[in-house]
């Protein structure tokens, strides 16, 4: 018999990380990366567009090297399908059989919300930064609005933090700029605690700093439409020259062609070794999966990445025979930078830790974006 098959699908962190341990666990396996193209988008890097201090060329990745160096055949191609027990994997470019698969697309946003055309969505792309940063560097003044949102049939699938990102960093390039005082920022969010996920602590050190800021919040108000000059909420009307909004996340749209079990939000399920129930050698990782765990399990990429090495040692445990047994440990690590500060918050189970803003966490944060962008480069 041939060496094992492995198929990831997604070029993103899971994927990556998932393609790095396996081959790290085994040379002999045959590992293929099926994505649109070969390169890595670092979207945490997204929030330093506007003030220039990351392009685009900064945040693309090509693979290249990385795939070279480590023998991963690339398939380029949109994931399409699947066969019933999970061994051909359909795409735009031809059929990948595998004796294994790692399903690692990621998310994509829900885009419910009337009038979400007239917001920009931050993290949707390295486009979405820059567009942000023109859209900035054009007014001369007005109102500019924050907000996020969730998916009501699975809450924990959305991403806030970048949002609080964007609000801070935004207030420090315009004062950098010494044009604050002509832009009103407006925070809104269905909830009286956003960001809670993070805990309480960190919850009021930032709403703090908002205050601090003179940003304005409007809180406890659910969104009911975004229009091309304001966001309308359940009571208030907030006019709006740049509206910067996050909606929740569900499961890509290629899953419709699966037969791959579904969460309520439309996710992916998989269990605490990151198995797909009910098809074997099939695995999930990353924001595209619903997980057992706490409230609070982000959808950010350090858990990814956790979630994805357990889910690369269980996969070749599962070829090889043996018992899959191994979990991923539900671990927040999140530094909400402003462009000069950053607020480190670190939460595992029983076990919460918030730091006020502070130079050192800016500082680590850059410092992980080199480190963690250099082994594929």
């Amino acid at each position: 018999m041939g060496a094992d098959r492995i198929t990831v699908v997604g070029a993103g962190f899971a994927g990556l990380t998932a393609l790095r341990t396996l081959r790290k666990q085994s040379r002999e396996v045959e590992l293929t990366l099926v994505a649109p193209k070969a390169e890595l988008h670092y979207l945490p890097g997204t929030i330093w567009i506007p003030s220039g201090k990351r392009r685009s060329q900064d945040l693309v990745v090509p693979l290249d090297n990385f795939l070279r160096r480590n023998g991963i055949h690339f398939h380029r191609a949109h994931a399409t399908g699947l066969s019933g027990d999970g061994r051909v994997l359909q795409t735009d470019a031809g059929a990948v059989e595998n004796d294994g698969l790692i399903v690692a697309s990621g998310s994509r946003f829900l885009r419910k919300l009337p009038g979400i055309e007239h917001a920009i969505i931050p993290c949707d792309g390295i486009a979405a930064g820059e567009a942000i940063r023109d859209r900035l560097a054009a007014l001369a003044g007005g109102t500019i609005a924050f907000g996020f949102g969730t998916n009501p049939d699975e809450p924990i699938a959305m991403r806030g933090g970048p949002v609080f990102e964007y609000v801070f960093g935004i207030d420090t390039l315009l004062r950098r700029q010494r044009r604050r005082d002509k832009f009103r920022l407006v925070f809104f969010s269905r909830s009286q605690t956003p960001g809670q996920r993070l805990g309480e602590r960190a919850v009021e050190m930032i709403l703090e700093e908002m205050r601090r800021r003179r940003i304005e919040t409007v809180l406890g108000e659910k969104p009911r439409r975004i229009e091309p000059d304001a966001v309308v909420l359940e009571r208030t009307r907030i006019e709006s020259n740049l509206t910067l909004f996050m909606p929740g996340l569900t499961g890509p749209a290629w899953l419709d062609a699966t037969p791959l079990p579904r969460s309520p939000g439309g996710l992916v399920q998989g269990d605490a070794q990151c198995r797909v129930p009910g098809f074997s050698c099939t695995y999930v990782v990353g924001d595209g999966g619903s997980f057992p765990g706490p409230d609070w399990m982000p959808k950010q990429a350090h858990q990814a990445d956790l979630q994805a090495e357990v889910a690369a040692r269980n996969l070749l445990r599962a070829l090889a025979g043996a018992a899959v047994e191994e979990t991923f440990a539900s671990e927040l690590i999140c530094i909400i930078d402003s462009l000069d500060r950053g607020l480190l918050v670190s939460r595992k189970e029983g076990k919460t830790r918030a730091l006020r803003p502070n130079v050192l966490a800016h500082w680590a944060k850059a410092a992980f974006e080199r480190r963690y962008l250099r082994r594929y480069r």
